[in-house]
């Protein structure tokens, strides 16, 4: 059994490059993408002190430098730690390509369970500011308003950013659809060059789109076939609902617009007011293209859900004149023609779960797959962009699948997205 690492207070101010810190409260609480982490600049200690905290949690073993004693906080002296020398690990007879793949792996998992445990926190958050929206308007708007700028934060700058398919969507279906739409949206609106300004809106509209429709009898909440024209009327009126609700909160014009629009249609044939393109906020157009992709992918019954390239699809062939063309075209090229949570098969045969998209090559993503030769656990994960003479034959149906590749390879009942920094795969055979 590991033992658990040895984490003492700080004053802020003794913090220097090369400590291991921990904060507290949260990835929403601070702009890191980690809550532990090696202060790697002087900046990332002046954004730690910007946060008003006194006093964060340290590991002195896990360190480069400790403080020294005496020296005064604007001193800026430290030791260096030297660090420890260990036996040399004994010689390996596992293949070297074996290893690579086991270390690519690890840090595939690591990075998607920091994802899942960012998304049930955001979902967390979500149920939250809905449940006290009716009482605390004020309240829940400010908490959006928190959410959206934390997400945000994480996104702003020059790094590329990818979307993770996660294993699980934790919290209610309500709540994982407005993360999801959150998500994509804002990871969207970077795409198209929106501001900060314009994308702290973008994540609150996103957000509150649907809160109307806790002024909806749960019968009438999400919209189906077999409505009668009354029922239809009735799961319309959310968006004016939400429209009032957007008002108690005191949400900006920008994210207003979003819950306001987030129904309407280029073409004129959205609701409730049936604005034309012209009368639409891009941020609203971003939202309705992105809200309606969700619904298809994650729908009410989960027998009719598409898979995410059947969906895209779907948008793109029957409903293209409802969106906007610009927006359209950047969500394709964001997504892929295979979208992360793609079931599809190889070239060679082989079944495989698409877990990222190569922006610049949309026909090969990065894929996870079915082989019976190979663990479950040491799964292949092929980056197709630089394999040589594989591709993809064709998307399938989760349900198409033998059993033996459904069961490997486990794709999400519900298709939850999380986004992280772009990392290159090596090439894996």
């Amino acid at each position: 059994m590991c033992a658990t690492p040895t984490r003492e207070l700080i004053d802020v101010q003794d913090l220097r490059v090369g400590m291991v810190v921990h904060l507290d409260g949260g990835w929403m609480a601070h702009p890191f993408p980690l809550s532990r982490f090696k202060i790697a600049s002087a900046e990332q200690i002046t954004t730690i002190r910007s946060l008003g905290l006194k006093r964060v949690r340290w590991e002195p073993h896990a360190s480069d430098v400790i403080p020294v004693a005496g020296a005064g906080v604007d001193a800026g002296s430290a030791v260096r730690v030297q660090p420890v020398a260990t036996p040399a690990a004994a010689p390996t007879t596992e293949d070297p390509t074996r290893t690579s793949q086991r270390e690519r792996l690890a840090r595939q998992r690591e990075s998607l369970h920091l994802c899942e445990r960012q998304f049930a926190e955001a979902t967390t958050a979500c149920t939250e500011l809905t449940r006290i929206a009716g009482a605390q308007p004020l309240e829940a708007g400010s908490q959006a308003q928190a959410l959206s700028q934390s997400l945000v934060d994480k996104m702003l700058g020059d790094q590329e950013l990818c979307i993770q398919l996660l294993s699980s969507a934790a919290g209610s279906k309500a709540a994982a659809h407005a993360l999801n739409v959150t998500i994509l949206s804002l990871l969207l609106g970077r795409r198209l060059g929106l501001g900060a300004d314009e994308l702290l809106d973008l994540g609150v509209g996103a957000v509150l789109h649907d809160i109307g429709k806790a002024e909806l009898a749960e019968r009438v909440r999400q919209r189906e076939d077999h409505f009668i024209a009354a029922e239809v009327k009735e799961y319309e009126e959310h968006v004016a609902h939400g429209v009032v609700y957007a008002r108690r909160m005191g949400l900006a014009p920008g994210a207003a617009l979003v819950v306001a629009q987030h129904h309407e249609h280029c073409d004129g044939s959205g609701f409730p007011l049936r604005l034309g393109a012209d009368k639409l906020s891009l941020p609203a157009r971003i939202v309705a293209l992105v809200n309606r992709y969700d619904k298809l992918c994650n729908p009410n019954l989960v027998a009719k859900a598409l898979t995410p390239h059947e969906a895209l699809a779907q948008l793109f062939a029957g409903s293209a004149h409802q969106f906007d063309k610009a927006v359209m075209a950047s969500f394709i090229k964001m997504m892929g023609v295979y979208p992360p949570g793609s079931t599809v098969q190889l070239s060679d045969e082989r079944f495989a779960l698409v877990v990222n998209v190569n922006a610049g090559r949309p026909l090969k993503p990065t894929v996870l797959v079915h082989d019976a030769r190979v663990p479950r656990d040491e799964a292949l994960v092929l980056d197709l962009q630089v394999q040589s003479g594989l591709g993809i034959r064709r998307s399938v149906k989760p349900t198409q699948l033998p059993p033996p590749a459904l069961n490997y390879l486990a794709p999400a009942r519900r298709v939850a997205y999380f986004f992280e920094p772009a990392h290159e795969l090596e090439p894996a055979s």
